[in-house]
């Protein structure tokens, strides 16, 4: 699956995937922007989740299912419900997206320092084989046959040499 960049797309910070898929450093340059629909759908669900995904809306969320606690206190059935419908779904629901979020950000975290620990032995990997290259007028081979030279005329008992590159 390859895509191209449409007119609203930045170039992906880190490249594509294998597959495809651009990789962004932030996440509203991931979402659809092809169509007026698309743009105002992304930017309402995004605005929606950074908004209840606070622990301030729990807060709100909790006081919200406390007011409608006195009416039912009056039956068992009634507060189970209230536990279950009104106070966990209304609470839990921006707690989880807190703890989501910071775990987000902690995986980013360590897949930018993955990325970048990658890039620095690509680095270093490059650079010994250029010294490789620069030093050694062959590369490789060049350099062994002048240890195998060496070797020989020192007087010890001649190896004999690798066979030739093909």
């Amino acid at each position: 699956m390859t895509t191209t960049a449409t007119t609203h797309e930045r170039t992906p910070r880190h490249g594509y995937t294998k597959e495809g898929v651009p990789v962004h450093g932030k996440t509203h340059e991931f979402v659809k922007k092809d169509t007026a629909a698309q743009r105002f759908n992304s930017a309402v669900g995004l605005k929606i989740t950074v908004l209840v995904g606070t622990m301030w809306c729990a807060y709100v969320f909790a006081l919200i299912a406390l007011i409608s606690l006195p009416d039912n206190l009056h039956s068992k059935q009634l507060l189970i419900l209230w536990i279950s419908s009104s106070f966990l779904q209304l609470v839990l629901l921006p707690i989880i997206i807190v703890g989501q979020n910071i775990q987000a950000r902690a995986s980013d975290a360590r897949a930018a320092k993955t990325f970048e620990d990658v890039l620095d032995v690509r680095r270093k990997i490059e650079h010994a084989i250029q010294l490789l290259d620069v030093h050694t007028e062959g590369g490789l081979h060049d350099a062994v046959q002048l240890i195998i030279d060496a070797i020989n005329a020192d007087g010890s008992a001649s190896p004999s040499p690798p066979p030739a590159a093909t």
